[in-house]
């Protein structure tokens, strides 16, 4: 006699039989099998309460375990290292080709005497206008990075063009749908704040958990503090241990006042601590360090 595990429906206990039954996962629990729409109704109505708290639960496997890498857009495409937090402080975005190189790579490129867009060399003073439409042809081409950064430039009225908040919205929510974890996050705080968007902060969570997934380090920051908010001060923790060891300093002193005042443990601290320095020392290197030197003497000289 076989010893196969045989599927069967969980509601009327009718095997499956090659192609004369198949049978489906409850898309909510993914425990149970069912062999047709009624009977999955049907065992729904008795099992609401567990397939609910599964779907919970295989949803924080997601949340929780995804995620824990900086993303490909946020790394230096030259020397390949993370971009430091915030990257807008310690890099450029070049419309040109859609990249974000680190000042380190800039400095670097200028002490060759290359002006230009360090990555593909586009002239520093092509016309606005060129520029934009070399972009627009990206985002015709759905190129999610290019959508984002068109978005980008809507959002805030750059490069010649008026602001326009929902087209911005327009080409985020495509750009979102095709992979864009920027694209989440920017959508995460319009429709969190109501920024050009009616307020739904569920719908904001949303957008900043799918960015959190992909590896965007603020989001997942952001939605530590939601969870704060809602005194979901464990789920809060588990979201900033993330975000610290990827390099967010705003996470760890947040882990450490929750430490502070008794919530966080000492060895969640200590793990988060550890990480975080792990990430900054991952993010060095010399040119970036030059590069800092010279922006603080432009900022000391600028004052």
């Amino acid at each position: 006699m076989s010893d196969r595990r045989v599927d069967v429906c969980a509601n009327c206990g009718i095997e499956s039989a090659g192609d004369a039954v198949k049978l489906k996962d409850c898309t909510a629990c993914r425990l149970i099998k069912y062999c047709g729409v009624d009977c999955q109704r049907a065992h729904r109505r008795q099992h609401k309460k567990a397939c609910k708290k599964r779907a919970a639960e295989l949803k924080d496997e997601r949340l929780y375990g995804q995620g824990c890498e900086r993303p490909e857009g946020h790394i230096c495409p030259i020397c390949t290292l993370p971009i430091p937090l915030p990257m807008n402080e310690h890099s450029g975005f070049y419309i040109c080709c859609t990249k974000r190189v680190c000042y380190g790579c800039v400095v670097a490129a200028g002490k060759r005497d290359i002006f230009d867009c360090p990555f593909c060399r586009t002239p520093a003073l092509e016309d606005e206008a060129i520029l934009l439409a070399k972009l627009q042809k990206r985002a015709d081409a759905k190129d999610p990075t290019a959508l984002e950064a068109l978005g980008e430039q809507y959002g805030t009225g750059k490069c010649g063009l008026e602001k326009d908040v929902p087209r911005a919205i327009e080409l985020w929510s495509e750009a979102a749908g095709l992979g864009s974890q920027d694209s989440h996050f920017n959508l995460g705080i319009r429709y969190f704040e109501g920024d050009g968007v009616p307020r739904d902060a569920a719908k904001g969570v949303y957008h900043w958990e799918e960015a959190a997934m992909q590896g965007h380090v603020l989001a997942r920051h952001n939605l530590g503090n939601h969870e704060t908010q809602n005194g979901n001060y464990e789920r809060a923790v588990r979201h900033w241990l993330i975000s610290a060891k990827m390099g967010e300093k705003w996470s760890l002193d947040a882990i450490k006042d929750m430490f502070v005042d008794g919530i966080a443990t000492k060895q969640q601290y200590a793990s988060a601590l550890k990480g975080y320095q792990a990430a900054m020392e991952e993010m060095k290197s010399h040119d970036r360090d030059v590069a800092e030197e010279e922006l603080a003497s432009m900022r000391s000289t600028a004052g």
